[in-house]
């Protein structure tokens, strides 16, 4: 008898999502769906406002990457003011405020999301599986995440007033410079930022290397990749040109970010509020991509700061130049975390952050396109306004949305070669949950959801006659039922 298997929500991951799997009458999956299941209507609800409160309101998005909305609006805002380039200060503000909104965001995921179930095994037992258990076990490891998270947010806290949703960037540049005595600190601080990130990627290194068959097949399924790139293709977060390679590594395209429309088109699916972005010469089934850590490595062709860079060859010879295994997304994630520590260390010491020449004017447009590389990914914000200066047009492809197929293929290799044939378990639930882990998604792009969260697993006959199943409670706690 065909089966319907539901795993809602997914824990440890940024949101709330759904997870369905269909299985026929042979045990074998048909079709994975990764449902999200909270509407949120941004890109309704902001028609009507004014242009210039855009990085303000769709920062509101998310409370782990608002940094990543934030630019990625004022990107398009400062196209809106006729401003095609900022001033030095205010562009070194801004990446300043990027790196460290990267680094705090990859150190969360790592440290307290993916880290319980890459340090004590995907199969080991629930209760020790979560971040209290790796305080308790990795102690070290754990405090240094705590602080390379702290210190990010502390950057972001300098620069725009707050932690999170703070006030920064304005149509052409900056609202205020730094001080000396709020650089100083982060002096002080940086160069142990550095080394602990150059460790924990040796440490992931470590891990995926001591079961590296395994890592490099669950849940592979070869996809195209797509990220932003600078002049010389090297990694690039805040700026540069859309690159896409295919599934071996050859290029497809490369254009500027104003022609995006041309390259992507989005399909809409009845059973999730996410769309399904797909490049635009190919069809939906054979059009998906990757986007994120793992895309930009594979798309760049150097990093520009020292470290990262030795830490990326050594990653690339090992793996080699197109890494398809999702679990990689982590080696890769804390790569980029190092990058962005050391791209830190350089502006700290530049004296631009301390100049009030922040902000460039321009002739105003009706239409402005912001493209950035978030954490999770490629992120776009694409506006339009009236002669009232009011929004007529959003169109937000957030990172996450553009990984919409990739962890649904994830979902499904998972399942056929985790799941058929298999009792309902503990162990099942988590593996399912670990490759949707990987991808770092922020399901509703808004704030996580960490801990024991409830889930349930049901195992449903076509009739609709429920045949078993499987309820973890807030509290931890497994309960079985026929």
């Amino acid at each position: 008898m065909a089966r319907r298997v539901a795993i809602d929500p997914v824990s440890r991951v940024e949101g709330h999502g759904k997870v369905t799997l269909l299985v026929d009458d042979d045990h074998h999956i048909t079709e994975a769906r990764l449902h999200i299941v909270e509407f949120r209507g941004f890109e309704k609800f902001i028609q009507g406002r004014p242009y210039w409160e855009l990085p303000l309101v769709v920062q509101r998005l998310c409370g782990i990457c608002p940094v990543s909305h934030h630019l990625a609006a004022a990107k398009a805002i400062d196209q809106i003011a006729g401003v095609d380039q900022l001033t030095e200060p205010a562009l070194a503000l801004r990446k300043l405020m990027h790196f460290a909104q990267v680094l705090q965001s990859h150190a969360l995921h790592f440290f307290h999301l993916a880290s319980p179930d890459l340090l004590f095994g995907f199969d080991s037992d629930v209760a020790k599986r979560n971040i209290v258990a790796v305080i308790r076990h990795h102690q070290t490891l754990a405090l240094q995440g705590v602080r390379i998270r702290k210190f990010g947010q502390q950057v972001i806290e300098a620069i725009s007033g707050k932690r999170i949703h703070g006030i920064a960037a304005v149509p052409g540049g900056m609202n205020q410079p730094l001080t000396a005595d709020k650089i100083t600190p982060f002096k002080q601080q940086v160069t142990d930022i550095i080394t602990w990130c150059d460790e924990t990627v040796q440490t992931v290194r470590d891990l995926f290397q001591a079961n590296r068959d395994f890592h490099e097949n669950f849940g592979t399924a070869p996809a195209a990749f797509l990220s932003l790139v600078g002049p010389q293709d090297q990694l690039e977060l805040y700026d540069g040109e859309i690159k896409v390679i295919d599934a071996n590594g050859q290029l497809l395209h490369r254009q500027p970010c104003d022609q995006y429309h041309h390259l992507l088109q989005e399909q809409v699916k009845s059973w999730s509020y996410m769309k399904f972005p797909f490049l635009s010469d190919l069809t939906p089934d054979t059009g998906w991509y990757r986007v994120g850590p793992l895309a930009r490595l594979n798309t760049c062709s150097h990093i520009d700061t020292p470290k990262a860079e030795q830490r990326r060859q050594e990653y690339q010879a090992l793996l080699g130049k197109t890494v398809q295994a999702p679990l990689a997304y982590h080696w890769s994630r804390m790569i980029e975390a190092l990058h962005c520590a050391e791209a830190i260390a350089v502006l700290l010491d530049d004296p631009a952050l301390l100049s009030d020449d922040l902000v460039n004017q321009g002739n105003k447009r009706r239409e402005g396109i912001g493209i950035i590389e978030a954490p999770r990914g490629t992120l776009i914000h694409h506006y339009r306004i009236n002669e009232q200066d009011q929004v007529t047009m959003a169109n937000l492809i957030v990172s996450t949305t553009n990984n919409n197929q990739a962890m649904n293929e994830s979902i499904r290799r998972v399942a056929n070669d985790h799941l058929n044939g298999r009792e309902l378990t503990p162990e099942l639930l988590n593996l399912v949950e670990v490759a949707i882990r990987a991808y770092d998604p922020c399901l509703s792009c808004a704030t996580h959801a960490a801990g024991k969260m409830p889930l349930q697993l049901e195992l449903m006959g076509t009739d609709g006659a429920r045949l078993g199943s499987l309820t973890r409670h807030s509290d931890g706690s497994i309960q079985h039922a026929d």
